[in-house]
């Protein structure tokens, strides 16, 4: 049995059970004849052996020596040939790759990732070993597990791990990284939205940690690379007939595609997408039906903050996850977890990685000081249906003292405080919250379904 599959424009493709969600979309953009860094995938069935065994499969690791092999041979360490993927440095140098997860269901950080791996001259395969034995046993790391817990997915599915040649967005004044939609992941609307950092790698965008630029200054800063990337997602979202969200690198003014996958959005972007995408033609209405669930329509007509109550606004963000949430500040994820046994809390933190699960998963809303729209803390907080804020940047969390620092005065921990995760606002208090006016796309799509019965076609 191989349990390695190279990433190639091949005929047939392997399901997603197999070699993972994350492989599939980049074979299926390899196929579309778009830029994916070469690189090769193993399947999910060693990470079963490996979680049942404690021990990679036979004949895995002669596999891999192989397939490394076969990389080498296709960038070697040249300097004239710079630049290229997978070399360090501008003077050429030992093969750097990605050892990054890939379960057949979108895990968002919730297993590891491992950059800039394999100096070969001085570790030889070793480390890639290491790394790969690493993201197995991140499939039952405890935030892993309680993500799937959450969203129903099976615990014995085991996860894929994808090996590519490293691409960097920090190699010089032309580089950088970036997440993009093909829409407007909070509302839905059409157009490229999402976030970019020049001279950074692809982690500083999703972590939170550091200020991000929106998507739009990439026209700016490099139009060719902007055009190349409209006219993807325009053939992506094509291909998929859903809205498509992707991870990049420009390395040297060259782009590099890291990942695709469909959807990603809030409940209320996702009926008014579904619907303009039938209205495009992309979809018919039926299809357009059944990709809305009942979750996704109670999202739709999400309530609104009243700002007219009097009740003062400590803050301003960017809203990332539609919809309003009340309850007391958590300063920590732990935190969080205890204080929501008495009642909803809301978690504040600078950002928040895939340590912070149990906090998320106990919040009932989310505040960062820092991030977009495309961080962590925004595509859990839409994964899970929960409001948002992010990029609160007049805030300040002190988790030595157990507070929030804002321009109007100190916020304990247990202060109630109210979020509007569409509007960004992070008010004092409960103020009144109000419904929002009837969401045009959606009645649209409930005609359709009217009709549908009304005919018998569902």
């Amino acid at each position: 049995m191989s349990f390695i599959h190279q990433l190639r424009a091949t005929p047939e493709l392997p399901g997603p059970e197999l070699i993972g969600a994350k492989a599939h979309g980049l074979f299926t953009m390899m196929r579309l004849g778009l830029p994916v860094p070469p690189g090769f995938v193993i399947s999910t069935e060693a990470c079963r052996v490996f979680l049942r065994d404690g021990l990679l499969p036979d004949g895995l690791i002669s596999e891999l020596t192989a397939a490394l092999s076969a990389l080498e041979r296709l960038y070697p360490a040249q300097p004239q040939l710079q630049p290229r993927p997978g070399r360090p440095a501008a003077t050429g140098g030992p093969l750097s790759v990605s050892v990054r997860s890939g379960a057949a269901v979108s895990m968002p950080g919730m297993m590891d990732t491992l950059l800039n791996v394999g100096d070969r001259a001085n570790r030889a395969d070793n480390q890639i070993h290491s790394a790969v034995e690493d993201v197995f046993r991140s499939w039952n790391t405890p935030r892993a597990v309680t993500y799937r817990e959450l969203q129903d997915i099976p615990h014995d599915l085991g996860t894929a791990v994808i090996v590519q040649t490293m691409v960097f967005g920090d190699r010089d004044s032309h580089s950088g990284s970036g997440v993009a939609f093909s829409r407007d992941p909070s509302t839905g609307e059409k157009g490229a939205y999402g976030d970019v950092l020049f001279g950074h790698q692809g982690d500083d965008v999703v972590s939170g940690q550091v200020p991000t630029r929106p998507l739009t200054d990439l026209a700016e800063w490099q139009p060719l690379v902007w055009a190349e990337l409209l006219q993807t997602l325009d053939l992506l979202e094509r291909h998929f007939r859903d809205v498509c969200h992707v991870e990049f690198t420009v390395e040297s003014g060259q782009l590099w595609l890291l990942q695709v996958r469909a959807g990603g959005l809030s409940g209320r972007a996702t009926v008014r997408a579904t619907v303009d995408l039938a209205d495009e033609g992309l979809i018919d209405r039926r299809t357009a039906l059944t990709r809305v669930t009942p979750r996704h329509l109670r999202a739709a007509r999400i309530p609104r903050l009243n700002l007219e109550t009097g009740n003062e606004v400590v803050a301003r963000g960017v809203g990332a996850s539609p919809g309003v949430a009340t309850g007391r500040i958590a300063v920590t994820s732990d935190q969080a977890a205890r204080m929501a046994a008495a009642g909803p809390v809301i978690l504040f933190r600078p950002y928040t990685s895939p340590l912070d699960m149990h906090g998320l998963a106990a919040a009932a809303g989310i505040v960062t000081t820092v991030g977009g729209p495309t961080s962590h803390a925004a595509v859990v907080a839409r994964s899970l249906g929960k409001p948002s804020v992010v990029s609160a940047t007049a805030l300040s969390i002190d988790t030595v003292n157990g507070c929030v620092h804002a321009p109007g005065g100190v916020l304990l921990e247990g202060t109630v405080i109210t979020i509007d995760g569409l509007g960004g606002e992070v008010v004092l208090g409960s103020p009144e919250a109000t419904d929002d006016e009837t969401d045009p796309h959606l009645a649209r799509l409930l005609s359709w379904a009217d009709q549908a019965i009304t005919e018998g076609t569902t």
